[in-house]
């Protein structure tokens, strides 16, 4: 059977997923009567949860004889070393651009790890039937930004389809039929090439692994495309690494393949066809599965470095042990090993003292996933202030610079423009209007002084602001950025905190508990209103008399707390500061609860 390996990638929300959803109902990969959820690739519960795509998925449709292998990508610049090792198995590129935002910074970022593997794009113009959208316009953006990519003139000359995923329809002309995707499907047969590893069948067998994951009845499994030869279930592999080190030797137990949304077991696997392999138990991402004859490993796409780093540490607060059941630093560090393993942009460093880690990754959202998913398993972590990755380089000190696009109502520019020139030292490249009484901001700004600045942001757009942001490149340290400014209000006691004494310590600043909520010395229950910490005592009740009168006994109205989510609390906390997170809450503390620890610890924090 003919083969296209496609991946669709695009920007965070340009409806990468969508399309998927209806290539697969309208290539007849589900039954009539099948239920289907929306977005059924992102079957990830956070990924539904949040609405976005975290991992690089395969699928696999028919059209007329022809198999089209589609990888759905993340959509989010946290998420790029997802992309950056799934397009080396890949000989073409659907890239989907929003007829409304255009280009974005994932676009740029993702369609330059394309045009430097020699990959021709389709450009899909998305959401044309959106009032405010303006394919035109952004067809021209797209071909600015190819040019501005060094892109061949082979690349230049992309085809160009129009569509609207969510309706299921795409046309070569903006006004034609609009019934079906039919138009797209020829497309991708017509203008993707067949895989070049066919001609290699009668080669030794060779495949780099590209994702890895588990399944609970095989084990261990690897997913890539076959680069060379034929594999039958019960042959015999060896494992390399980059280098040609011999990791292990093993028999394929199983040999899947994608076919719709789930995986079937086949019995020859053939060179160009994305597959899945099961009965190594050594093995990973990056590494070369191949015959016995073979001692040269296929060169993997190298990843771009990490930006951020956070330390993951043990619990070691009062209520340490109450809500999970994984505290150990040794199961810590196994778990995060084992993400290491699994997704090429993290890295995984120990700490002198053995009960933290430093985590390495690409931005807070990637941070916050993967705690979200250790504390779900029943993890309790003590997690630090994000701190940028800093290098030298000639003797001088250099850091991350992101570009960050910002689409906002034209009446908070002023307030945005100055956050990001001011106090973030960023610098503004270009302001213009977007349309529809919107201003288009786009400003290179240090990564430290973005950390934390989402939050703000809404608060000074009224929740109006669309932010994008996306590692730009490296620069001098431009000086120390102010972080927080107000000072944090920490209980003294231990014990539950009470309805009476919140109430009269709303006057000192904004609330993060509740009554009856657990609290300790050295945990953060507020924002103080001043710019110094403060001790308070959440503990203290109302004294009670045998006197009664007029109004004494009134009912306590308390203004509701702010809840932060996972993100939001780390991106608050300071240097002195750890989020403690648990199967069951969030909660802010100080790093030493003890006040007299603090004080001698202080300048060596800061």
């Amino acid at each position: 059977m003919d083969i296209r390996n496609i991946a669709i990638i695009a920007h965070v929300d340009h409806g990468k997923t969508t399309l998927v959803d209806e290539l697969l109902k309208q290539s007849g990969a589900f039954r009539e009567n099948q239920a289907v959820a929306e977005r059924a690739m992102d079957s990830n519960d956070i990924e539904r949860e949040r609405g976005i795509t975290i991992l690089a998925k395969c699928t696999s449709v028919e059209w007329n004889g022809t198999r089209i292998n589609i990888v759905d990508t993340p959509g989010h610049a946290d998420f790029g070393g997802e992309v950056e090792r799934i397009l080396s198995m890949v000989d073409g590129v659907c890239l989907l651009v929003d007829a409304a935002e255009g280009p974005m910074p994932q676009t740029k970022f993702v369609t330059s790890k394309a045009l430097a593997l020699g990959l021709r794009p389709i450009v899909v113009v998305n959401k044309v039937d959106k009032p405010d959208g303006d394919a035109d316009n952004a067809l021209n953006q797209v071909f600015d930004l190819f040019a501005a990519l060094d892109a061949t003139d082979e690349q230049l000359d992309f085809p160009v389809v129009y569509a609207s995923g969510r309706n299921g329809w795409a046309d070569m002309e903006l006004d034609g039929p609009r019934k079906d995707l039919s138009a797209l499907f020829d497309l991708i047969v017509k203008h993707v090439e067949p895989p070049k590893q066919i001609a290699r069948r009668e080669e030794p067998f060779q495949m780099l692994a590209t994702t890895l994951s588990a399944d609970p009845f095989i084990g261990r499994i690897l997913t890539g495309r076959v680069e060379a030869g034929t594999l039958r279930a019960g042959d015999t592999l060896k494992a390399l690494t980059r280098d040609g080190d011999r990791i292990e030797q093993f028999r394929v137990s199983k040999i899947l393949a994608f076919r719709g949304l789930s995986q079937q077991p086949i019995d020859v696997a053939e060179a160009g066809d994305i597959v899945t392999l099961a009965g190594m138990t050594k093995a990973t991402v990056a590494d070369t599965l191949c015959d016995l004859s073979v001692d040269t490993a296929i060169a993997a796409q190298p990843i771009d470095p990490p930006t951020i780093s956070v330390t993951f540490g043990i619990n070691d607060s009062p209520l340490a042990g109450r809500e999970g059941k994984k505290v150990q630093s040794r199961v810590i560090r196994e778990r995060l090993m084992k993400e290491a393993e699994v997704n090429v942009a993290i890295q995984i460093k120990d700490t002198p003292g053995g009960e933290a880690f430093e985590v390495f990754g690409r931005g807070e959202l990637q941070m916050g996933v993967l705690i979200e998913n250790m504390r779900r398993e029943g993890f309790e972590l003590s997690i630090s202030r994000p701190q940028v990755v800093l290098k030298e380089e000639g003797g001088v000190r250099i850091e991350p610079i992101e570009e960050v696009v910002i689409d906002v109502d034209d009446e908070y520019t002023g307030a945005v423009v100055e956050k990001l020139t001011g106090v973030r030292k960023g610098d503004l490249v270009e302001m213009r209007p977007a349309g529809a009484g919107k201003t288009r901001i786009i400003a290179h700004v240090p990564s430290r002084g973005l950390i934390g600045y989402q939050g703000e942001f809404l608060t000074d757009t009224r929740g109006s602001g669309v932010l994008n942001r996306i590692f730009h490149s490296w620069a001098p340290y431009k000086g120390a950025i102010q972080g927080r400014r107000q000072g944090v209000l920490i209980s003294m006691e231990d014990g539950t905190a009470v309805a009476y004494a919140l109430w009269n310590l709303e006057d000192r600043g904004k609330m993060f508990v509740s009554p009856q909520e657990p609290v300790y010395q050295g945990m953060i229950i507020g924002e103080h209103s001043r710019e110094n910490d403060l001790e308070v005592n959440p503990l203290k009740g109302k004294k009670l008399t045998n006197v009664r009168a007029s109004g004494t006994d009134e009912a306590v109205r308390l203004t509701p707390p702010t809840i932060m989510s996972l993100e939001q609390a780390i991106a608050y906390i300071d240097n002195d500061e750890l989020v403690e997170v648990t199967p069951v809450a969030i909660r802010l503390r100080k790093r030493f609860l003890d006040s007299n620890e603090r004080k001698r610890n202080a300048k060596s924090i800061s």
